[in-house]
């Protein structure tokens, strides 16, 4: 018989991933880690960079990013929306981006709209703000908004509304026409939309020709380099916004952000001035992964083992698994016994699915997808 796990109630995704990594070392067993939500990090590019710009002479990007952030960060960013270095602002990774946000936007008491399925994180750190929060249902196989339904689930006091584009978990893309009326009914209401974009990169630019603080002055790009080049180490994330809004979260981070490292801001400024390296890494990890992730998915799909449409950009994925409604239950039996780990949908508000990091070495993948699929047949035949 298939064994149920009982999932605590106060676990947030990041302390179960923890968890079941810690579990699984003190276990002495190896296993493969199919929740990663970005490319593997590039370690020699990395090296070199570093290298490069901290032998001597050092270099000039190793400057203080105490006032709004690195200034060669700034630069870039400003020079990739289009806008004014005064309408970007450095901040501590994504996490931290949308955590200022919400404390320079908001007050305690006022709502904030979430989409689900969508990650712990934009519901926790509101909460944390003591701030009232709600969701609106992504719908369909593409995980489309709509409009009228979110401005429905609107309230009187709602400040912010908050979306991933592409979207986290599916890795679906929501198109500049949807963002922008999304953005006319918001600003009717006086309301203000973050798009958490750190997947963003990964879309051909034809179908994502602008990041969304471009789009409308009521919309508000948060975004890093964690997810496309692989480089959370660097804990370097911006906000793009338009002046009136910058304004107000320039005020408070003046006041209270002080965590900004010196150092890899430096290297983050490196990296985004000679970018091209790590833009090929990632691309040709994704090149060589996606045909391994739609040969399985294409054969589990036709033996009625998963359901759902592959995105057609990014390395993440979120198939429902057919016949197996509690996949938490499944993601911790299925890393105990077969020594895999994905993401349980339960912690983006979906039971039933997973979510598939598959930006990983091909060979690798190979391995994490014949686990995985060995779990699957194992747990439905109820072994």
């Amino acid at each position: 018989m298939t064994r149920v796990f009982e999932r605590p109630s106060e676990e947030a995704y990041a302390q179960w991933i923890r968890r079941v990594v810690r579990r699984s070392r003190q276990d002495g067993r190896s296993f493969i880690s199919l929740f990663d939500s970005s490319v593997p990090e590039p370690v020699e590019l990395l090296q070199e960079t570093i290298a490069a710009g901290f032998s001597r002479p050092l270099t000039s990007r190793y400057t203080s990013a105490f006032s709004g952030g690195n200034p060669y960060v700034l630069d870039v960013v400003a020079a990739r929306h289009g806008v004014p270095r005064d309408q970007v602002i450095c901040t501590t990774g994504a996490t931290g981006a949308l955590a200022l946000l919400y404390r320079a936007l908001t007050r305690p008491g006022d709502h904030v709209l979430v989409e689900t399925p969508g990650f712990d994180l934009f519901t926790d750190l509101a909460k944390a703000q003591h701030l009232s929060v709600t969701s609106f249902a992504r719908t369909g196989e593409r995980y489309e908004i709509d409009v009228d339904a979110v401005m429905e689930a609107a309230q009187p006091n709602t400040r912010l509304i908050v979306i991933s584009n592409l979207h986290n978990p599916s890795g679906m893309l929501a198109s500049p026409e949807t963002l922008v009326a999304l953005a006319t009914a918001a600003e009717q209401r006086g309301i203000r939309v973050v798009v958490d974009e750190v997947y963003g990169d990964y879309a051909d630019v034809a179908a994502r020709p602008e990041p969304a603080a471009c789009l409308a002055p009521n919309l508000i790009t948060i975004n890093s380099v964690t997810k496309i080049y692989g480089l959370a180490t660097l804990r370097c994330g911006w906000i793009v916004a338009a002046p009136d809004i910058m304004a107000s979260i320039r005020a408070l981070s003046d006041r209270t952000e002080f965590g900004i490292s010196n150092l890899s801001h430096a290297v983050a400024a490196l990296v985004l001035e000679n970018s091209a390296p790590f833009e090929a890494f990632s691309a040709d990890m994704i090149a060589a992964a996606r045909p391994v992730l739609e040969r399985y998915y294409n054969r589990w799909q036709a033996e009625g083992l998963v359901e759902g449409q592959l995105p057609d950009a990014g390395c993440i994925c979120f198939p429902r698994l057919a016949g197996i409604a509690d996949s938490y239950s499944f993601s911790e039996w299925l890393a105990a016994e077969q020594q895999v780990i994905v993401a349980p949908g339960e912690y983006f508000d979906a039971p039933g699915h997973i979510r598939i990091g598959f930006g990983k070495e091909a060979d690798q993948l190979e391995q994490g997808l014949m686990r995985l699929e060995a779990g699957l047949r194992t747990w439905r035949a109820g072994v």
